[in-house]
């Protein structure tokens, strides 16, 4: 178990050496614009739980793999903040910023993982990626379309920031596309069920990231589209349909 443990710890660290290094390259090479550098990062991480789920046989191993990376990770991060490059990459960033952004994707990962493998029984383990997927590409979306084409701002005292319309569609857009391929390649219901799935969660993940505050999206979206995704297929199951 331990050797287990061990190899696919391995596999996670060199997964991020690998795909951290070639961003890095690729941002000085073809100078990849801030904001996209930062949200191919995000994309790295919240991948890596497809690694977890594939590579670890037992839910505990996975979590115990997260929490060690999460330790190896943290103090390394607080090393290099001091430094200027740091500064060339997340200018935008506010210190620390990073660091709990990280936290906050992994101790997400940690609950899911929990409750959806450990507790739920593997069964239910794909619930984890769709809910991670969702989040993980309609956030992006978001980010990206809301700085470069966003003209029309939400302006509400539950909104925290400059968040757009347009960002919004985005996010409800992409996380209905991810919520409807992941369900698809899972297998979970008939296509159908899978896209009436995608159209129900997909505006919940939406609402919920425009009404989050201080970068707590990481932990509101996933959580609220695995209660919404078990919530409906249990329905449709007890259906019958």
């Amino acid at each position: 178990m331990l050797h287990e443990g061990l190899i696919g710890l391995g596999i996670l660290i060199g997964y991020y050496i690998l795909a951290g290094s070639l961003t890095v390259l690729l941002k000085k090479i073809v100078k990849v614009p801030s904001e996209l550098f930062r949200k191919i990062l995000h994309t790295i991480c919240f991948m890596s739980v497809l690694l977890l789920l594939n590579v670890f046989g037992t839910w505990y191993m996975a979590v115990l793999a997260v929490l060690t990376f999460a330790l190896i990770v943290y103090p390394i991060l607080a090393l290099v903040e001091r430094f200027p490059l740091y500064g060339r990459f997340f200018a935008e960033r506010k210190s620390g910023e990073v660091k709990m952004s990280l936290i906050l994707a992994y101790l997400m990962i940690i609950v899911l993982t929990a409750v959806f493998w450990g507790w739920m029984g593997t069964s239910w383990k794909y619930v984890i990626v769709v809910a991670v997927m969702a989040w993980g590409y309609g956030d992006a979306a978001a980010a990206l379309v809301g700085k470069a084409y966003g003209r029309h701002y939400i302006k509400h005292r539950l909104v925290e920031g400059k968040k757009t319309v347009e960002g919004t569609l985005s996010m409800f857009a992409v996380s209905w596309l991810a919520i409807f391929i992941t369900t698809m390649m899972y297998a979970v219901e008939p296509w159908y069920l899978c896209l009436a799935i995608a159209l129900l969660v997909a505006p919940v993940c939406a609402l919920v990231e425009l009404f989050s505050r201080r970068g707590t999206d990481t932990i509101t979206v996933p959580f609220s589209a695995a209660i919404s995704i078990f919530a409906l297929v249990s329905f449709f199951t007890f259906l019958g349909v």
